[in-house]
């Protein structure tokens, strides 16, 4: 399987898991939320890595740069997303953070020289283009009332802890890319490692009685289960094809493929919430569609 269609597989498991996400979020908040979704998956991958011998090609000079692409890109990045959720429900989080797709491109070209062309050029730019349209008119008049779209707290707050989850996401994926171009470390042991760092972060965090660490409500057996679906969706999967796809291609291209998940998620909230989104959010989903398969036409 190509690059492009892992990108887009991950793109597609992180919508999915975003609607999982909202409730059991709300319920322990972001920082609560992200560590226990963060010790089950490291629990995931460590047994996949076990079972498979794969820790054995992690080598000393790949475990740095792991550890602090998951400092920066899950601990940070992932805890400043579902902050950002929290306070701004689904569809404007998902704008923001598809912002990363734009940082990554950036510094793929400053600091590996990657270059976009052509075709790939075009179908990126509709990729793009069809993101921010799909989000930004993606809600009707109607669902204005509607819980995911009510903004809790100040609204300045909440957009700069979704461009931080973008620039963090970015980072994240620019420092791990070198582990991942050598090809001879194993893709899930990489995951593992980089959700370990950010779970001893967040234990820290927690040893430490930080009040953000602390959970609003007790956690129960419907919201752990949730987010042991969510975490093994979005990041024992997702993450780990990300990582994969970093091995193979670009960047700049992996993430403007992964950011299409604000137009993947349109059905998934329409068939969750019931109303459907408006005719600009569609036209937008049809950019993005057209601009990928440009992307994959020309790969």
């Amino acid at each position: 399987m190509g690059y492009e269609w892992l990108a887009l597989a991950a793109a597609s498991l992180w919508a999915i898991a975003a609607l999982i996400s909202v409730k059991p979020a709300r319920h322990l908040g972001a920082f609560a939320y992200s560590r226990w979704r963060m010790f089950l998956v490291s629990l995931m991958l460590g047994s996949a890595s076990l079972a498979t011998g794969g820790w054995q090609t992690l080598t000393e000079s790949a475990l740095p740069l792991l550890a602090l692409s998951g400092l920066i890109g899950i601990f940070v990045g992932d805890t400043a997303l579902f902050a950002c959720m929290n306070r701004l429900g689904p569809r404007r989080s998902g704008l923001l953070f598809s912002c990363h797709a734009l940082f990554s491109a950036l510094l793929g070209l400053w600091l590996f020289g990657e270059q976009l062309g052509g075709w790939r050029l075009v179908g990126a730019l509709l990729v793009l283009a069809g993101v921010m349209l799909a989000i930004l008119f993606g809600r009707r008049g109607n669902q204005q009332d509607n819980e995911w779209e009510q903004v809790r707290g100040h609204l300045a707050i909440g957009i700069a802890l979704g461009l931080t989850a973008a620039l963090c996401q970015s980072l994240g994926a620019i420092i791990a890319k070198p582990v991942m171009m050598s090809g001879n470390v194993d893709a899930v042991s990489a995951s593992g490692i980089r959700m370990g760092s950010a779970l001893l972060a967040h234990c820290a965090l927690r040893l430490l009685r930080v009040p953000l660490a602390m959970p609003h409500h007790p956690i129960n057996r419907q919201v752990l289960g949730m987010i042991g679906i969510n975490g093994f969706l979005a990041m024992a999967l997702g993450m780990t094809l990300i990582l994969v796809a970093l091995r193979q291609g670009d960047v700049g291209m992996v993430a403007i493929l992964s950011s299409t998940t604000p137009v993947i998620l349109l059905p998934l909230l329409w068939w969750h919430s019931g109303m459907r989104p408006a005719l600009p959010a569609w036209a937008g989903a049809l950019l993005a569609t057209l601009g990928t398969a440009l992307v994959l036409g020309a790969g």
